[in-house]
């Protein structure tokens, strides 16, 4: 199934990259990654870093997957609410999750930094915001729990609001200083050609996996060429596409919408240019890009049929346009491009990084929901640490063992 239809903005901005490696023989090596996407290139840098002999392979061009449709935005907060989370799996395992999320912001950064990697990453500051009036008291108890566990976060008042950020929105908010915003494509293919120069990494492109077959010691990779790749350890980072590798379904396919304005006058966009976003389900969300374009993006449906969902880009483009408007009525906003696509979620806001039960040698790196990217930093760490014989703690959170409760 195709992950994305219209024209997703970042492809055509970096421009779509011409790298083409087909696995053309029988090849063996310590890990496998399943993905060249974000998830995968972060999987890797990690790998690469620790001097552990990997290769990458995609049925597609790297990181044309969900990457290309990616809007994002790089927040500690998860889609659960912190307040709500707490009673699903508890206060301090709730805590671990949105730290682990706080601290993946720094992380991506450094990742970038110490590559030399340009992905737009940027710091901008990001405000949740009350959809309506009933949504206040949600707003005040997300506020109160997040204060207690010391995390970033200010309260800001409906007047307050609109005279900081020329934002007319229905109730209260809250503002943290400490959000992101990234090209994921850019960032994915640049992650990727830096180890494919500097450490010689095999990525083989254009390479649909047939099936993991297990064997004493490690998995035959068969590949729809007929090629195998023996190795030690497969590690799956495919987002939703993951699923023909799961014993069961974990986590429910959600189609999403997004839309890229023309250029916008950088005087009339809003000030600090913070990520914007509600506590509507599903919520609208916000954020610019380095030419002063605005992204609109939500609107999301609970299916994944590849039909439906493009059926509905113009309709959908009509009432984020509306939307928008409605929170910036004095910003000129125009759409130049849209797209959808289709991601997954699970019950509780969580992604399932680490081995199935059973199942020691296959590793999943699924970050899942809207925190995908700073997930997928997580899932890097966890799973290399486990290569290595090291535990993470962060990996009780984020682990299989909560699926009968927590799964889709």
């Amino acid at each position: 199934m195709d992950l994305h239809s219209g024209l997703p903005y970042w492809v055509i901005k970096n421009s779509l990259l011409d790298y083409f490696h087909p696995l053309k023989d029988d090849f063996s090596t310590d890990i496998v990654v399943i993905g060249a996407g974000i998830t995968g290139a972060l999987m890797v840098h990690e790998l690469c870093n620790a001097g552990l002999k990997c290769c990458v392979i995609d049925k597609r061009s790297i990181a044309t997957g969900s990457s290309a449709a990616s809007t994002a935005l790089l927040q500690y907060e998860i889609d659960v609410p912190l307040c709500w989370m707490a009673e699903m799996i508890g206060e301090d395992n709730a805590v671990t999750a949105y730290r682990a999320c706080l601290q993946s912001i720094s992380d991506i950064e450094k990742v970038l930094e110490s590559t030399g990697v340009e992905a737009g990453f940027e710091r901008v500051p990001s405000l949740f915001y009350a959809s309506t009036q009933k949504d206040v008291k949600l707003v005040k108890e997300e506020y109160e729990m997040r204060k207690k566990h010391h995390l970033p976060v200010s309260l800001l008042g409906k007047e307050e609001i609109k005279e900081r950020y020329k934002l007319q929105v229905p109730g209260c908010g809250l503002l943290n200083e400490v959000s992101a915003q990234i090209d994921a494509y850019r960032a994915a293919t640049g992650l990727l050609l830096y180890h494919i120069k500097k450490d010689g990494l095999e990525v083989f492109t254009h390479t649909g996996v047939k099936e993991c077959v297990e064997k004493r010691g490690g998995y035959v990779v068969e590949t729809d060429g007929g090629y195998k790749i023996k190795c030690k350890y497969v590690i799956v980072a495919a987002g939703f596409e993951a699923g023909k590798f799961l014993p069961r379904e974990i986590m429910d396919l959600t189609s999403t919408y997004a839309l890229v304005s023309h250029p916008v006058d950088p005087g009339e966009l809003w000030p600090e240019h913070c990520l914007i976003w509600e506590t509507a389900d599903p919520y609208l969300y916000i954020r610019t890009t380095g030419g002063n374009r605005i992204i609109v993006g939500g609107e999301d449906e609970e299916f994944c049929d590849p039909e439906r969902r493009d059926a509905l880009l113009r309709k959908k483009i009509r009432i984020l346009e509306k939307k928008f408007r409605k929170l910036f009525p004095d910003i000129p906003f125009k759409t130049e491009m849209a797209w959808c696509g289709t991601f997954s979620t699970t019950k509780d806001g969580l992604p399932f990084i680490g081995t199935w039960p059973g199942k020691k040698r296959m590793f999943f790196d699924l970050g899942y929901g809207g925190n995908g990217i700073t997930f997928s930093m997580i899932g890097a760490q966890i799973i290399c640490k486990k290569l290595q014989g090291l535990e993470d703690e962060r990996s009780k959170v984020f682990g299989y063992e909560r699926i009968e409760k927590y799964g889709s």
